[in-house]
């Protein structure tokens, strides 16, 4: 809950910034080759795990190996440290489980996602510590060390019962090295916060373990020490393998951050909300006019974007992007979505705050005044702005949980006029939206107004509430995304131009995003498709990896996830479905029952 850390089948750790998910990468070799920085732990036979789980319902990380010399457990885990000043550790332990099994550490410190060599010295004391400018990583092992190459080793063969530890520490390199982590106790404390945590867990029902599993993955990506919440722990990880669409995701999309408290707070977790309602006073402050549609994970505002060019990409994608331009873009649904957020914060039963209160109501100043701008839209089209029906109807929904908030809480005098104004503005965007962003010819909702394209955001429609599902209007859009955006059954953004510049003002192609083919899933069911709706969410759960885990889309060609791994926009439709289905077939068990 600080930063993260990507390891791979081989026992080989690819991915970790630090000190945090937007920090630099002191392993960047997810984007390159592991001289841009890994840490294996494995038998030095080598060869991917035979198999690997997470301890229960943790982020404690078990891979075996079975090997003709015996089998060797490798146990990964970031213990949760202080809020506040703890600084992040990786602890990786290795256990004896048979045999006498040969076990290698290699670790390489690449410094500035890859490119800085920092400089590696053994302390007095026994302590390896790596510097590199602001940054210090200190390196603890019970067992003996040595480099070469400018790599740090360890050679160990472990017999049944044998155990030998590892940790790494981040830390300011102008101050004293940080305390040993005791490995062992790291270990009791982590599974011990876990177990806690998951208490709060209100979902009783068939899904429970991908529920669980989503619930804890988007707990990892909150920044403990703010609130903020990132949109994945990665950058650059394709769309489209070998091609351009290559992001950096490592920032609190309002966005993303506004979805995921929403299925918090239907599980029962209240207290995330909170963090974050007060990291949105604080990232927002004064100046709701400027509001960004995303922050850094401390709420910073400048998120610059450049190419690592020395990095040739996860499997030659390039280029490597580090920051992102879309920090500067106008998105009309933003609006939307974090009002809405402060609604079903309310709605759990969140205490009143009047500073959000106050932040609502000049939120909705802003977007009265600007609703009829064309924006760039849910997805960030680098092209031209357009009047996205998406964004319209996000607009809407911020005009109409206002209007709920002062229903509920009126707090000023001139309260009912407020109210009589507002109820004209959401008649007025209602009334635009189905007049200019409804196809009558073909009975479905457009991508934007004017346009014959189809677009999957329209698939939110009914589950925001602006018309009922029963609408035709409604059956119409989700029948025609079914024919013309769907492959394998799986939902695309949107049409995309291969080699040519689509809308989004990029070429290449994309794979199905998996959060809109939940959204299918959804609308099948509030239409009364509950077995189709049923059948598509296997089939979506059946695409995680073998840890439970989902990156952006699926590519239906190459028969894989694409995208910045692991996503939190698709955890939580996975959610969000888990619950409506549970939902429509107990109370089709009822109405059967009666």
């Amino acid at each position: 809950m600080q930063t993260a850390a990507l390891v791979g089948r081989d026992g080989s750790m690819d991915w970790l910034c630090l000190p945090r998910f937007d920090s630099p990468a002191v392993f960047a070799g997810l984007l390159g080759s592991e001289e841009h920085g890994s840490w294996r732990v494995a038998p030095l036979s080598g060869g991917p795990a035979t198999r690997r789980r997470y301890r229960g319902d943790s982020l404690i990380l078990e891979s075996e190996w079975e090997t003709p010399r015996g089998t060797v457990r490798v146990i990964d885990f970031m213990p949760p440290a202080d809020a506040l000043v703890g600084a992040p550790v990786v602890v990786r332990i290795v256990e004896g489980v048979s045999g006498q099994v040969p076990v290698r550490s290699e670790l390489r410190m690449r410094f500035h996602y890859g490119k800085v060599v920092p400089w590696v010295r053994r302390e007095a004391d026994g302590r390896t510590v790596a510097v590199a400018g602001p940054d210090a990583v200190w390196f603890d092992s019970d067992t003996e060390t040595y480099g070469r190459g400018l790599t740090t080793y360890s050679d160990v063969t472990l017999g049944e019962g044998d155990r030998v530890t590892f940790t790494l520490t981040w830390h300011p390199s102008h101050v004293d090295g940080p305390l040993r982590t005791d490995a062992l106790a790291a270990l009791a404390d982590t599974e011990a916060f876990w177990a806690d945590w998951m208490t709060r867990c209100t979902y009783q029902g068939p899904w429970r373990e991908p529920v669980v599993r989503s619930l804890i993955t988007l707990k990892a990506l909150t920044y403990a020490p703010t609130g903020g919440i990132v949109a994945a722990p990665t950058t650059s990880l394709p769309e489209d393998v070998g091609g351009v669409r290559n992001w950096d995701y490592r920032y609190t999309w309002l966005r993303d951050a506004a979805m995921t408290l929403g299925a918090l707070l239907k599980t029962g977790f209240v207290d995330e909300a909170k963090a974050w309602r007060e990291w949105l006073l604080r990232a927002v402050a004064g100046d709701p006019e400027n509001l960004q549609i995303m922050y850094g994970v401390g709420g910073e505002r400048r998120l610059t974007e450049y190419e690592a060019t020395w990095l040739p990409g996860y499997e030659g994608s390039h280029p490597v992007r580090i920051g992102n331009a879309a920090a500067e873009q106008f998105q009309l649904d933003v609006y939307g979505e974090v009002i809405d957020a402060l609604h079903l914060g309310r709605q759990a039963g969140m205490e009143g705050n009047d500073h959000a209160h106050a932040l609502q109501l000049k939120l909705m100043d802003y977007m009265e005044q600007h609703w009829r701008d064309p924006d760039e839209g849910i997805w960030e089209v680098r092209g031209p702005r357009r009047h996205f029906v998406h964004s319209k109807v996000m607009a809407w929904v911020a005009v109409d949980r206002t209007i709920r908030m002062l229903v509920e809480q009126p707090q000023a005098s001139d309260t009912d006029k407020m109210l009589e104004h507002l109820k004209g503005v959401r008649e007025e965007i209602h009334r635009e939206v189905c007049a200019y962003g409804y196809d009558a010819e073909r009975n479905t909702f457009t991508q934007y107004y004017g346009s014959t394209e189809l677009d999957a955001s329209l698939l939110l429609i009914p589950q925001v509430g602006f018309l009922p599902p029963e609408d035709k209007r409604v059956i119409g859009t989700i029948e025609a995304i079914q024919r013309e955006l769907t492959e394998d059954g799986f939902v695309r953004r949107y049409p995309t131009n291969g080699s040519s510049v689509g809308l989004d003002g990029l070429p290449g192609d994309e794979g199905a995003f998996l959060a809109c083919s939940f959204w299918l899933a959804d609308d099948l069911a509030m239409i009364g498709r509950v077995e189709e709706a049923r059948e598509l969410f296997e089939r979506l759960l059946a695409l995680r990896n073998d840890l439970g885990l989902l990156a952006e889309e699926w590519d239906p060609r190459l028969q894989r996830q694409v995208g910045n791994f692991p996503q939190a926009f698709s955890h939580v439709p996975l959610i969000d479905t888990a619950l409506r289905l549970t939902a429509t077939m107990r109370a089709g068990a009822v109405a059967a029952a009666e």
